[in-house]
């Protein structure tokens, strides 16, 4: 037995979960997330089950000096939820949820995935901002701002994050509120994982569903332009119960021909949704048209099937200038030549309460109208990943005129690690996130994210 491996099981002897090694039974499930591009091996895995194992398992990761990674829900793209040769911090177990019906609050851990919180939200017809995709864990979409079907109404997940329990590098357990440590809960609502690991989530919760009104209109890939064309303007128009995303796909019959879409949430009365979504339902020629009144739980899964644990995955984002007829030809024409099924551009629209929190309320900076483009290159045969990752990085640097330097941290990928990609994600609370980070994290332990790095106390 290796002496890092002795020292690791001396200091992890009370762990209350288990603690996996690369010989473990269990041991490569554990390490693997959902991109499956993502095969890095952990000297060891600390799978905690509530706090006091959190705590043990970073002092344990600090002492021995093994780089530290964390997994909450493993959605990340980006594979930083794992180590290459450290200790990785599991936090999948820890899926504790308690609504509060009368206060209008949830308070849930690390674990859970947004399904999971939905499904005990909507039994009482509340919710807060989730992911587009069910699977993804809490955690890591919230932390890092928090995009979902809910943004115009109600903000982003962060928006909504009341407080939040936090074990710092230093093994300290800290509450993070307005009133509790109120700078590292500014840093904590958008700043990624940078400045502890959370282990409890208070959400503020809203009167929203179980039923609202959504859905997906496909058109034909021939009147892809026409239809963002008409999404432009449909976008500008909406309403704040009214979320709506574009995007460029391939019909889900596996015949593998590409489509156009226009996927919507519509949180108002069904009378007001009958009137704002009229002229999406009235225009051109639809392939298929399925909107109406469905669980709001079921809108959260609509993009699911894009997305499968498990799949290799690469992906680029930025905010659009504009959705210009140039940007929309280009768009139109790039994604023509997508080599898997499986991939999308989205396009997704930024309008209502997200747009009226100013940049400087929370770490998240991205509060302008407009719209954030997405690529999302998906595939399974690993013979294809060099053609999938050169089409995905082409088409991204092709549309480089119509972006500007603004992008959305939960979306960059394992190669938006430099300095350029950081300072996009964060704009001008970058300084501000650094000086928090000196407080909470001086040695920049948590690092394996998109890394703020402690500001210079000199």
């Amino acid at each position: 037995m290796a002496t890092t491996e002795t020292e690791t099981i001396s200091q992890l002897a009370s762990l209350g979960g288990e603690v996996l090694f690369p010989e473990s039974a269990g041991y490569d499930e554990a390490r693997r997330v959902h991109n499956g591009l993502v095969d890095k091996h952990p000297a060891a895995i600390a799978r905690c089950r509530g706090v006091t194992d959190v705590v043990e398992a970073v002092n344990a990761g600090r002492e021995l000096g093994l780089e530290i990674s964390v997994r909450g829900g493993g959605h990340a793209v980006s594979g930083t939820a794992v180590t290459e040769g450290g200790l990785m911090i599991d936090l999948s177990q820890m899926k504790g949820i308690h609504v509060d019906v009368a206060r209008a609050t949830a308070r849930a851990q690390p674990g859970v995935l947004w399904g999971e919180l939905n499904r005990e939200t909507q039994l009482h017809g509340l919710a807060v901002t989730g992911g587009t995709v069910s699977t993804t864990g809490i955690a890591g979409l919230t932390l890092g701002g928090g995009i979902g079907w809910l943004m115009p109404s109600i903000g982003l997940a962060t928006d909504n994050l009341l407080s939040a329990d936090v074990v710092t590098a230093d093994g300290r357990v800290l509450v993070a509120s307005m009133d509790e440590h109120p700078d590292l809960f500014w840093a904590l609502r958008g700043g990624g994982g940078n400045f502890g690991i959370v282990t409890s989530f208070e959400y503020r919760l809203h009167r929203i569903g179980p039923i609202i009104t959504g859905g997906v209109v496909v058109h034909p890939f021939d009147a892809a332009a026409d239809l963002l064309r008409f999404f432009r303007g449909f976008a500008g128009d909406a309403p704040d119960e009214l979320m709506v995303v574009a995007a460029l796909l391939h019909a889900p019959d596996g015949s593998g021909m590409p489509v156009a879409a226009i996927a919507v949430g519509h949180v108002g009365p069904p009378a007001q949704a009958d009137r704002d979504l009229a002229p999406l339902l009235g225009f051109g020629a639809p392939l298929d048209a399925q909107v109406g009144p469905m669980p709001y739980s079921v809108i959260n899964t609509l993009l699911d099937a894009n997305y499968p644990a498990g799949a290799l995955n690469h992906w680029k984002s930025a905010f659009l200038r504009d959705l210009s007829d140039e940007a929309i030809d280009d768009v139109v024409t790039r994604f023509g030549a997508c080599p898997s099924p499986i991939s999308l551009i989205a396009i997704e629209h930024f309008h209502g309460a997200v747009t009226r929190v100013p940049v400087d309320a929370t770490a998240m900076p991205h509060r302008e109208p407009g719209f954030n483009l997405l690529i999302t290159s998906v595939w399974t045969d690993p013979d294809s990943t060099a053609a999938n990752v050169e089409w995905t990085r082409e088409a991204f640097d092709g549309l480089d005129r119509f972006v500007v330097d603004r992008r959305y941290v939960n979306y960059l990928d394992a190669d938006d690690a430099d300095d350029d990609a950081v300072n996009s994600a964060f704009g001008r609370n970058y300084e501000r996130l650094g000086e928090i980070k000196r407080v909470y994290d001086p040695e920049n332990v948590f690092h394996l994210n998109t890394n703020v790095r402690p500001a210079d106390g000199s």
